[in-house]
């Protein structure tokens, strides 16, 4: 069928169309829709390249530097340097392999997380309905959909029930539209295409059965996945990563041509000079920061799955972290989620059995969209003297989304056909030209309308969601329509409470605690909002409505929304409108949804959450999902971020200083020394040993203060750190290397030995100083990190006296009062980090 849509598959009968996928209406057999899968792929959309180890092994050797080095080391073997190649290729290979085991476990074990919220569907194989992952479901599956249901391809119905589906992502029309088997003619449009299901939409009510005709890319949803990929705005996280690599980008490169440059006007060698250049760059460049901030990533979304967080895609770990302003919904979130009827009251505002049972025997018999309110109505029984089954319903005028009511029509015992009609208090009021009072109908006038918004209003403010019940006598005949809802009697009022979710308060108390301001987006009434954001501790919420936003410029717009808490009466079109706006305010925006409507402003948002009860197209725009719908999980979630967010801070300032400090003066002592202060291999070697205690970094504990309140890239802090403590390290090293001239008389063997034990001990040590704000001996490290740290210290110290490491690393023993000034200047430079550190966390905060 890959030629279907050319063909107006939509336009054929079914007999046809089941002929040409060589289908039933009992489905596929297992084995012949495994050879289909096999034939047409996975039914998903292009997600990007996805690495396989392979690949993920090679992308550890295309960074421009390390190309750059095997070159080198290339030449240096065509020159018969075949030392110094192998070392230079063997740290390389030793470099790459150990960030491809990391990266590589990292990207299992989120795969492993991300599959536990897969969108799962009910196909018909061998006859009988299985549960399967979307992706199974091929060309002449037949597959069982159900309210809230995520569409999984593109297909044509065999059968269907008060089915209706939102179809927003697709079509841009905000209610759902109701699909009926048969025939669309060959050129309508999609919109048009009633007997047509497309990926990507979702099941608002109703049962149907559909027979899959294209899957994955082919679909129509497939055919505009690349736009809506360009569509996507880049990160806060991301942002802020172009800008930390546009910094390093530009002092390497000056630093690598400037000393090249320099070293070859002193007539050193050409591959010498080259390799030297290059090191220092390597030695300055965290060129191991994707591998570290993938595994501190991972690490955060296993540590958060524990917690109940599902992350989808790590990258927004960071952003949840630095979320300073949290859109969320109300039902459910803010509320029990559990809607109770409260009272059913007559159009004096007193409990009227009449009401209650005219609203007992609409919900009874309704059958279109499934809601918590005919659901309440049920729960709470059927009123006293009423008998549903001496009723006979007779037709049903579904509700829908504009008319915003649903009627039945039934006979009594006494066989008169009864219009029961329920639904938004003002379109139900705007039918009706009559009033009950007591036991007669009276006309309706301007007054009593009046005096009936009054009631409505005052029930609202308490907090009440207020539903509006008319009734009518008809005359008998066969099929009843929207139209006969006119001239009707209003009856009363039905009233619904969903009370807030216990601890409510202390929750939002505990996000306001850690930096994050509250914005309730609802579609309910502004009174009914305004009175449940008081109850959970906004005191004198400020509102905005929907009709206000859509007379706003976005200019406007950007202004009021940051000094708004409500949104109140919000259409689905409006959400990703409000988040894009605080994002223009320079804010980091979560937004927490779980219907169809939220996609895009989960889409938009920096940090997108979901529930794993929510919607299936939800989860797969989410960036989390939450495995209760609770905000306390989502403040441990925060933490996490934030967490994440200052380990992967550890490595950046670690390499930006003392890396930076050692690279410049090294570079600056090859222009007065009369020999290179380390030899290339020497600091490829140094560079290599002091990374890896960085791979502790993503299980370091982290300082209490460090998750309060939302932290942000800056790179200007970022440079000021790295001058800063880069010039305190050139400073020591200045010391050191007049230190070393004078003990060793200038020989270049003891000179680079002591110069390497120092330079490295220095970058090992300094990360358990600036990884807290706090004085280093009160942040206790992760005991990996530090286990590390001892480690490695023992193998600097042990490796001028191994045997081999002459040959190898032309290192020689040191004598003993060169390794104690060695150890002091060490001890010296950690103090004065340590009190310099102090002063710079100092004007941060």
């Amino acid at each position: 069928m890959s030629d279907a849509p050319r063909d107006a598959y939509w336009s054929w009968p079914l007999e046809r169309l089941l002929q040409a996928l060589a289908s039933e209406p009992t489905g596929l057999s297992s084995a012949e829709a495994a050879r289909r899968l096999a034939e047409h792929g996975p039914n998903r959309l292009p997600d990007g390249p996805t690495l396989a180890p392979a690949a993920l092994l090679l992308k550890q050797f295309i960074d421009p530097l390390v190309l750059i080095l095997v070159f080198a080391a290339l030449v240096s073997a065509y020159l018969r340097e075949w030392l110094d190649a192998g070392i230079v290729l063997g740290i390389v290979l030793g470099s790459g392999g150990l960030g491809f085991l990391q990266e590589y476990r990292a990207f299992t074990a989120v795969a492993a997380l991300r599959a536990r919220v897969a969108v799962r569907v009910t196909v018909l194989r061998d006859g009988a309905p299985v549960s399967l992952p979307a992706e199974a479901v091929v060309p002449g599956d037949v597959v069982l959909l159900a309210a809230g249901s995520l569409i999984p391809a593109d297909g044509v119905l065999l059968e269907a029930k008060d089915f209706f589906v939102t179809e927003a992502v697709l079509t841009g029309e905000t209610f759902p539209v109701e699909k009926t088997p048969g025939t669309a003619p060959p050129d309508a449009p999609l919109a048009q295409r009633h007997n047509m299901v497309f990926m990507g939409t979702s099941v608002r009510s109703g049962t149907a059965r559909a027979l899959i005709v294209e899957t994955g890319a082919r679909t129509a949803f497939g055919a505009i996945a690349q736009r809506l990929r360009r569509r996507a705005p880049p990160t806060e996280f991301e942002l802020s990563l172009r800008r930390f690599g546009a910094l390093l980008t530009q002092a390497m490169v000056a630093l690598t041509l400037a000393v090249f440059a320099i070293n070859v006007y002193f007539a050193r060698p050409v591959v010498e000079a080259l390799l030297f250049s290059v090191a220092l760059a390597v030695g300055l460049s965290p060129e191991l920061l994707p591998a570290i901030m993938t595994i501190t990533l991972a690490h955060g979304a296993r540590a958060m799955a524990r917690q109940g967080v599902i992350v989808r895609r790590l990258a927004a770990i960071e952003n949840l972290g630095s979320m300073d302003v949290l859109c969320t919904d109300k039902t459910g979130t803010l509320t029990a989620g559990v809607i109770r009827l409260d009272g059913a009251l007559g159009t004096d505002g007193e409990p009227s059995a009449r009401v209650a049972r005219l609203a007992y025997l609409n919900a009874h018999f309704e059958t279109g969209i499934d809601n918590p309110l005919d659901a309440a109505i049920e729960a709470a029984g059927a009123p006293p003297g009423l008998d549903p089954a001496a009723w006979r319903k007779l037709d049903e005028i579904p509700y829908d989304f504009l008319r915003k009511r649903l009627s039945i029509v039934a006979a009594g015992p006494d066989g008169a056909p009864l219009l029961l009609t329920k639904g938004a208090f003002a379109t139900v009021l705007a039918v009706c030209g009559r009033l009950r009072a007591g036991e007669t109908e009276i006309p309706l006038d301007d007054a009593q309308k009046a005096a009936l918004e009054r009631r409505f209003a005052a029930w609202s403010e308490q907090g009440y969601r207020v539903l509006g019940v008319a009734s009518r006598r008809l005359d008998a005949k066969p099929a009843y329509h929207a139209s006969d809802e006119a001239d009707l009697c209003f009856e009363g009022f039905l009233l619904f409470f969903d009370p807030p979710k216990p601890g409510i308060e202390r929750t939002l108390a505990e996000l306001k605690r850690l930096g994050v301001a509250i914005k309730i987006i609802t579609g309910d009434n502004r009174l009914v909002a305004a009175h449940l954001a008081r109850e959970v501790g906004i005191a004198e919420p400020v509102v905005l409505t929907g009709a206000q936003i859509d007379d706003m410029r976005d200019e406007a717009l950007w202004q009021r929304a940051v000094h708004t808490d409500l949104f109140a009466e919000v259409d689905p079109n409006q959400k990703e409108r409000l988040i894009l706006a605080l994002k223009r305010s320079g804010h980091v925006v979560g937004y927490l949804g779980d219907g169809i409507n939220d996609a895009p402003a989960l889409h938009a948002a920096d940090a997108g959450i979901s529930v794993d009860q929510a919607v299936d197209v939800a989860k797969q725009a989410a960036d989390f999902v939450l495995l209760q719908h609770d905000l306390d999980v989502l403040c441990r979630g925060i933490e996490f971020g934030r967490s994440t967010f200052a380990n992967t801070l550890k490595y950046i300032y670690t390499t930006t200083s003392a890396n930076f400090g050692n690279m410049i003066s090294m570079a600056a002592a090859s222009l007065f020394l009369p020999f290179l202060p380390l030899l290339p291999k020497q600091i490829l070697l140094n560079n290599f040993l002091s990374d890896l205690p960085a791979m502790g970094i993503a299980t370091d504990r982290v300082d209490e203060e460090a998750v309060q309140t939302p932290h942000r890239w800056n790179v200007a802090a970022i440079r000021r750190f790295m001058i800063t403590f880069g010039l305190i390290s050139s400073v020591f090293d200045g010391l050191t290397f007049a230190l070393l001239l004078w003990l060793t008389d200038g020989a270049p063997a003891h000179f680079r030995t002591g110069w390497f034990v120092e330079s490295l001990l220095t970058e090992l040590w300094v990360l358990l100083v600036v990884r807290t704000a706090r004085p280093a001996w009160r942040s206790r490290p992760g005991t990996l990190l530090w286990r590390l740290t001892l480690l490695l210290t023992g193998v600097t110290l042990a490796l001028p006296y191994l045997p081999g490491s002459g040959a190898l690393f032309e290192f020689t023993p040191l004598p003993g009062d060169v390794l104690a000034a060695v150890l002091a200047i060490t001890a010296a430079y950690l103090i004065c980090t340590e009190l310099a550190k102090r002063r710079f966390f100092a004007g941060l905060t």
